[in-house]
Protein backbone atom coordinates (compact mmCIF):
# COMPACT_ATOMS: atom_id res chain seq x y z
CA UNK A 1 0.00 0.00 0.00
CA UNK A 2 1.31 3.46 -0.93
CA UNK A 3 1.86 6.15 1.65
CA UNK A 4 -0.17 9.34 1.35
CA UNK A 5 2.97 11.17 0.21
CA UNK A 6 3.50 8.57 -2.55
CA UNK A 7 -0.17 8.86 -3.58
CA UNK A 8 0.16 12.66 -3.85
CA UNK A 9 3.37 12.36 -5.89
CA UNK A 10 1.83 9.80 -8.26
CA UNK A 11 -1.33 11.87 -8.68
CA UNK A 12 0.67 14.98 -9.51
CA UNK A 13 2.93 13.11 -11.94
CA UNK A 14 -0.07 11.72 -13.87
CA UNK A 15 -2.26 14.81 -13.30
CA UNK A 16 -4.97 12.43 -12.05
CA UNK A 17 -6.59 13.24 -8.73
CA UNK A 18 -8.59 9.99 -8.45
CA UNK A 19 -6.10 8.32 -6.07
CA UNK A 20 -6.38 11.31 -3.70
CA UNK A 21 -10.18 11.25 -3.87
CA UNK A 22 -9.99 7.59 -2.87
CA UNK A 23 -8.20 8.61 0.35
CA UNK A 24 -11.19 10.73 1.45
CA UNK A 25 -14.19 8.36 1.67
CA UNK A 26 -16.86 11.08 1.71
CA UNK A 27 -15.32 12.76 -1.36
CA UNK A 28 -15.40 9.38 -3.08
CA UNK A 29 -19.04 8.84 -2.03
CA UNK A 30 -19.99 12.23 -3.49
CA UNK A 31 -18.32 11.34 -6.78
CA UNK A 32 -15.97 14.32 -6.65
CA UNK A 33 -13.26 14.88 -9.21
CA UNK A 34 -10.13 16.97 -9.06
CA UNK A 35 -9.31 18.74 -12.33
CA UNK A 36 -6.49 20.95 -13.48
CA UNK A 37 -7.58 23.89 -15.61
CA UNK A 38 -4.26 25.09 -17.01
CA UNK A 39 -2.53 25.49 -13.63
CA UNK A 40 -5.61 26.15 -11.48
CA UNK A 41 -6.86 23.28 -9.35
CA UNK A 42 -10.65 22.91 -9.61
CA UNK A 43 -13.03 20.50 -7.93
CA UNK A 44 -16.08 19.04 -9.62
CA UNK A 45 -19.23 17.55 -8.09
CA UNK A 46 -21.45 15.89 -10.73
CA UNK A 47 -25.22 16.11 -10.59
CA UNK A 48 -26.77 13.20 -8.72
CA UNK A 49 -30.31 12.54 -7.46
CA UNK A 50 -28.87 11.27 -4.17
CA UNK A 51 -27.60 14.81 -3.42
CA UNK A 52 -31.10 16.32 -3.42
CA UNK A 53 -32.03 17.82 -0.07
CA UNK A 54 -35.25 19.59 -1.06
CA UNK A 55 -37.16 17.66 -3.73
CA UNK A 56 -39.80 20.38 -4.05
CA UNK A 57 -37.41 23.05 -5.40
CA UNK A 58 -35.32 20.78 -6.14
CA UNK A 59 -32.12 21.84 -4.39
CA UNK A 60 -28.87 20.20 -3.33
CA UNK A 61 -28.62 19.03 0.27
CA UNK A 62 -26.67 21.48 2.44
CA UNK A 63 -24.65 18.66 3.98
CA UNK A 64 -23.55 17.48 0.54
CA UNK A 65 -22.43 21.02 -0.28
CA UNK A 66 -20.59 21.33 3.05
CA UNK A 67 -18.85 17.99 2.53
CA UNK A 68 -17.89 18.99 -1.01
CA UNK A 69 -16.34 22.27 0.15
CA UNK A 70 -14.50 20.71 3.09
CA UNK A 71 -13.19 17.85 0.94
CA UNK A 72 -12.06 20.32 -1.74
CA UNK A 73 -10.08 22.23 0.90
CA UNK A 74 -8.37 19.06 2.18
CA UNK A 75 -7.58 17.84 -1.34
CA UNK A 76 -6.18 21.25 -2.23
CA UNK A 77 -3.85 21.14 0.77
CA UNK A 78 -2.68 17.64 -0.11
CA UNK A 79 -2.03 18.61 -3.74
CA UNK A 80 -0.29 21.93 -3.09
CA UNK A 81 1.61 21.19 0.12
CA UNK A 82 2.54 17.56 -0.42
CA UNK A 83 2.04 16.86 3.26
CA UNK A 84 2.85 13.40 4.52
CA UNK A 85 -0.35 13.23 6.55
CA UNK A 86 -3.98 14.13 6.09
CA UNK A 87 -4.70 17.75 7.12
CA UNK A 88 -6.75 17.86 10.31
CA UNK A 89 -9.83 20.04 10.43
CA UNK A 90 -9.83 22.69 13.16
CA UNK A 91 -13.01 24.48 12.12
CA UNK A 92 -15.07 25.03 8.99
CA UNK A 93 -17.88 27.47 8.31
CA UNK A 94 -20.29 27.53 5.37
CA UNK A 95 -22.17 30.53 4.03
CA UNK A 96 -24.99 29.45 1.73
CA UNK A 97 -25.48 32.40 -0.62
CA UNK A 98 -28.27 31.02 -2.79
CA UNK A 99 -30.11 27.77 -3.30
CA UNK A 100 -27.84 25.27 -5.05
CA UNK A 101 -29.84 23.65 -7.83
CA UNK A 102 -29.38 20.01 -8.71
CA UNK A 103 -26.69 20.83 -11.27
CA UNK A 104 -23.01 20.11 -11.75
CA UNK A 105 -21.08 22.11 -9.16
CA UNK A 106 -17.54 23.47 -9.28
CA UNK A 107 -15.30 24.76 -6.51
CA UNK A 108 -11.99 26.58 -6.27
CA UNK A 109 -9.86 27.01 -3.18
CA UNK A 110 -8.28 30.35 -2.30
CA UNK A 111 -5.54 30.03 0.33
CA UNK A 112 -5.71 32.99 2.69
CA UNK A 113 -2.68 31.93 4.72
CA UNK A 114 -0.67 28.72 4.70
CA UNK A 115 2.01 28.45 7.32
CA UNK A 116 4.16 25.60 8.51
CA UNK A 117 1.53 24.20 10.86
CA UNK A 118 -1.81 25.87 10.08
CA UNK A 119 -3.64 26.72 6.86
CA UNK A 120 -6.58 29.10 6.47
CA UNK A 121 -8.56 28.59 3.26
CA UNK A 122 -11.62 29.96 1.48
CA UNK A 123 -13.55 27.68 -0.89
CA UNK A 124 -16.03 29.08 -3.41
CA UNK A 125 -18.64 26.89 -5.14
CA UNK A 126 -20.63 27.76 -8.24
CA UNK A 127 -22.84 26.00 -10.74
CA UNK A 128 -23.74 27.86 -13.90
CA UNK A 129 -21.09 30.59 -13.69
CA UNK A 130 -18.12 31.39 -11.43
CA UNK A 131 -19.68 34.85 -11.07
CA UNK A 132 -22.73 33.35 -9.29
CA UNK A 133 -21.28 31.68 -6.21
CA UNK A 134 -23.77 29.42 -4.41
CA UNK A 135 -21.74 28.76 -1.24
CA UNK A 136 -18.49 29.79 0.44
CA UNK A 137 -16.58 27.76 2.97
CA UNK A 138 -13.89 29.08 5.30
CA UNK A 139 -11.71 26.72 7.23
CA UNK A 140 -8.62 26.24 9.33
CA UNK A 141 -6.56 23.06 9.11
CA UNK A 142 -3.58 21.67 11.01
CA UNK A 143 -0.92 20.49 8.60
CA UNK A 144 1.19 17.38 9.00
CA UNK A 145 4.94 17.54 8.39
Amino acid sequence: MMSLSDTVSAAKATRDGAPLIADIPFAQFLGMRLELDQQELLFFLPTSPRLIGNPILPAMHGGAMAGFLESAAMLHLLWTNGSIGMPKLVDFRIDYLRSAKVLDTWAAVRPLRVGGRVANLRVEAWQESPDRIVAVGSGNFLLSG
